[in-house]
């Protein structure tokens, strides 16, 4: 079965006779007529019923019109695709990104991109600094959104306008919880849950001051998402952003958040590699980045 012959008995069923189909494609009668018995030898069943002047579609004919239809139609858009191939835009994009409510702008600046670009695939590895840094620089990860202070030299960057505010989340029961703020004295002799970037971070040493040496930190994380279950058991008071922990949920019903004073925020950066061999697709969202968040820096 081809898409020519296909064609051949829809021009047939259209007109409802050889004659008039045959002159529409340029073809002889009895070459018409031979396509069309060749065709019903093929499903074994006649399409067509012949009156004198006129053909109607049996069953099996209505039946195969409209899988004929859908076939050329696929045919047609298919060709019209590969004569705008230059237009079409396919692929996949990979983001990388650690928890914070900065994703909340990009994903609304590539929300266009995603309406325009139905062929375009997104893919987000959720992840700390460190395993985003490194996925970028291998390649795996064409772009990266990472909370830091400064952003690295070596790669080309976009601030998104959106700070992530440092604090702490421990139970509603806790002394501490009284406090409108927390201050570095008050987390001498406490049990800390800290996020394994910070354990280094030169900016959370100062605000801690004298009393960074004394840090009792009980667990490590990547993720809050677990972290925080140990938080609402009293196994420490978590250190992270705020706005990451579903407080007042049934997983967390014990749980508040208490900023740090003096405040620790950390900016949010949209990075990529310098020199970065994009596809089209992955091009498409660089443009709509830099549209979004501002010029080259």
């Amino acid at each position: 079965m081809e898409l020519r012959v296909l064609k051949y008995f829809l021009a047939v069923a259209r007109h409802q006779n050889i004659t008039r189909a045959a002159e529409e494609l340029h073809l002889t009668q009895p070459t018409l007529s031979r396509q069309l018995q060749d065709l019903e030898e093929e499903f074994g069943t006649p399409l067509f019923t012949r009156e004198k002047r006129r053909m109607e579609l049996t069953e099996a004919g209505l039946f195969l019109k409209a899988r004929a239809e859908e076939m050329t139609t696929l045919e047609e858009k298919t060709l019209d695709q590969f004569a705008h191939l230059e237009d079409f835009v396919a692929g996949d994009v990979y983001l990388g990104c650690g928890e914070t409510r900065a994703m909340q702008l990009v994903v609304d600046a590539l929300t266009p991109l995603g309406r325009a670009y139905p062929q375009v695939h997104f893919h987000f590895t959720s992840g700390n600094y460190e395993q985003t840094f490194d996925a970028l620089q291998k390649g795996v990860l064409d772009f990266g959104l990472l909370c830091m202070q400064t952003p690295p030299e070596s790669f080309i960057y976009r601030q998104v306008p959106f700070d992530d505010e440092w604090g702490v989340y421990l139970r509603s029961d806790h002394p501490l919880a009284a406090q409108q703020v927390i201050r570095p004295q008050d987390l001498r002799g406490e049990q800390i849950i800290l996020s394994r970037q910070l354990l280094h971070n030169h900016v959370f040493e100062h605000w801690l001051g004298e009393d960074a040496a004394e840090l009792d930190i009980r667990s490590t994380y990547n993720l809050v998402y677990n972290a925080a279950f140990l938080a609402e058991k009293r196994l420490g008071l978590l250190l992270s952003f705020a706005g990451l922990v579903p407080l007042g949920t049934s997983a967390h019903p014990d749980l508040t958040f208490r900023p740090l004073s003096p405040a620790l925020s950390s900016h949010n950066y949209l990075i990529w590699k310098k020199g970065q061999v994009f596809s089209r697709a992955a091009a498409i969202v660089r443009a709509r980045l830099e549209e979004v968040f501002g010029s080259d820096r």
